[in-house]
């Protein structure tokens, strides 16, 4: 694998292969779950090795008879006599021969072994004392729970000090802490345990579970989660000390997901292993959904009043309705070297500047970015060329295209009908650039797949006041004759707070656009750092 490696990297022009896809297959080769795996397949694909014979312990008496006769005349057929005849060598030659043949016999049952196995199955009432050692204020990272009155130990949280010291195990019963019994309530005995420094003498019931198959194979799982989380303000926690807070969009690696309820991760910037919501719990704790602050109805929940079973239908129509109660958790994600991205896509409310911060980067690097050409049913003008503002079709050309799934997004206005062709998209792909689209929320359903690849920019609105302020600044230096009322500019703000409510988990990126100049700068930033730095993305980009 390595070689192929430094093969892709001086890979020549000519091969035609496309820039993306070899830093995705480099990307794949270079994850561990894959190197894994070929290890795991050059280990099977070794050729075992095969014994030349198995009668040596025979052969080795012939040679010792026919020498016999050397011996007091040849000091080194007497030395080669002497080692030939040594108990070890002889043994060795013995065990090599019974291998060489596959004569394997079950070893004699010793007192030893009978141990072994009674002590394998021994009774849960056998009591173990234990020590371990414990730092001031560093926690032990184990969570308890009541089980047949008896306070058992639930987890064990990975990397731990009790992880570390390997001697508590998930289901173990704990009886005595420095021979004072813990009685019946978790929280009693976290708070004992807390208070304890230095050597901690623990009596123990052991479970004598087989915990080697669950430890052997660390998760190599990578989530994004799409909430924030504070485990202080969590009541279903077990212990809140084992929780890990964490924030919109970290990336966390799962070390252990055996609890349905809560999963065991950490943060890949450092840290110690907590607890965490599992995607079962959390939805669970989300299914209920509050009215948004639009007061346009509840999907899920209760309401007083007459209950009244009504069926749903799926209606597209409502595409926006169902957007809005849509349930994002985790997102399951993988490192990607750097590499450029397919589309740069900017969604906002309308007027809050997406197209001229999309104009000012075909502008400033045209040889990078590019943008589609939107299609129309209606008839050009006498002063309007096809492929330049728009791109002239007939109408029953548009509605089958329509049809087909050609089109990324669609509408009419004033009988005549308007799109983005997917196509015209994968046109300015081919070309080396980066498509920058400023579409439809919607469409980021579509868009967020291997085939576009997009990097989501959310610009958001302003403040009222500064929006305020800002289309004054540009009525007043002319550059803008259009008045906006201030019904129009508080549309827009209420038109962002919806938008980033109902699609806030796909973006990858919000600038607040309350100075052109400065967001512009924001943005610019952060598309070079996609060509610079290593990336997270969907794990369906990668496998």
């Amino acid at each position: 694998m390595q070689q192929v490696l430094d093969n892709l990297k001086e890979l020549p022009p000519s091969t035609g292969a496309k820039d993306i896809d070899l830093i995705f297959l480099r990307g794949i080769m270079e994850s561990p779950i894959v190197r894994s795996l070929a290890k795991a397949h050059e280990r099977l694909e070794d050729v075992k090795l095969e014994a030349v014979q198995s009668n040596n312990v025979e052969l080795v008496s012939e040679i010792l008879s026919d020498m016999s006769s050397l011996i007091t005349r040849d000091e080194s057929a007497a030395e080669l006599c002497k080692i030939l005849k040594e108990p070890n060598f002889q043994s060795l030659l013995e065990a090599h021969d019974k291998v060489a043949s596959k004569s394997y016999e079950a070893p004699p049952t010793s007192t030893n072994s009978t141990s072994m196995t009674s002590s394998s199955l021994m009774p849960a009432d056998t009591v173990r004392m234990i020590s371990i050692q414990k730092k001031d204020g560093e926690p032990l990272g184990v969570t308890f729970r009541v089980e047949d009155g008896d306070l058992v130990i639930a987890r064990v949280l990975h990397g731990s000090m009790i992880d570390r010291q390997g001697m508590l195990h998930a289901g173990d019963v704990i009886r005595e802490v420095n021979g004072r019994e813990v009685g019946k309530d978790p929280m009693a005995l976290q708070d004992m345990l807390r208070d304890c420094n230095g050597s901690i003498t623990l009596k123990i019931l052991p479970s004598y579970r087989d915990t080697s198959n669950n430890t052997f194979f660390a998760l190599q799982v990578y989530l994004k989660p799409h909430f924030r989380y504070n485990p202080d303000t969590d009541n279903l926690i077990p212990c809140k000390e084992a929780g890990l807070a964490f924030s919109k969009g970290d990336i966390l690696h799962i070390v252990n997901k055996e609890d349905p309820n809560w999963w065991q991760a950490c943060n890949i910037n450092g840290g110690r292993t907590g607890l965490i919501p599992s995607q079962f719990l959390e939805e669970k704790r989300k299914a209920f959904v509050r009215r948004d602050l639009d007061g346009s109805g509840i999907l899920c929940g209760t309401l007083t009043g007459k209950k009244k079973k009504k069926k749903m239908m799926y209606l597209t129509a409502k595409n926006a309705e169902f957007d809005r109660h849509e349930l994002q958790i985790y997102e399951e994600v993988a490192k990607m070297p750097p590499f450029q991205r397919k589309t740069l896509v900017l969604i906002g409310a309308q007027g809050v500047g997406r197209r001229s911060l999309k104009n000012r980067l075909i502008v400033l690097n045209p040889l990078r970015y590019g943008t589609t050409v939107p299609f129309t049913s209606r008839h050009p003008r006498d002063d309007e060329k096809d492929g330049q503002s728009y791109c002239f079709v007939s109408r029953e050309e548009m509605e089958t295209d329509i049809k087909a799934s050609r089109y990324l997004e669609h509408g009419e206005y004033d009988g005549n009908l308007y799109g983005t062709k997917i196509d015209s998209i994968h046109e300015i792909v081919h070309t080396g650039r980066t498509c920058i689209l400023d579409v439809n929320p919607q469409a980021l359903k579509v868009l967020k797949t291997s085939e576009f690849m997009p990097f989501v920019v959310f610009i958001a609105a302003p403040e009222l006041e500064t929006l305020r302020a800002m289309h004054k600044a540009v009525v007043d230096a002319g550059i803008t004759t259009k008045l906006l009322t201030e019904m129009d500019l508080k549309k827009t703000v209420d038109e962002s707070a919806r938008i980033k409510r109902a699609y806030n988990h796909y973006f990858d990126l919000t600038i607040v656009n309350d100075n052109l100049d400065k967001a512009f700068e924001k943005l610019q930033e952060a598309v070079e750092q996609l060509t610079t730095q290593p990336q997270w993305v969907p794990v369906n980009w990668v496998y």
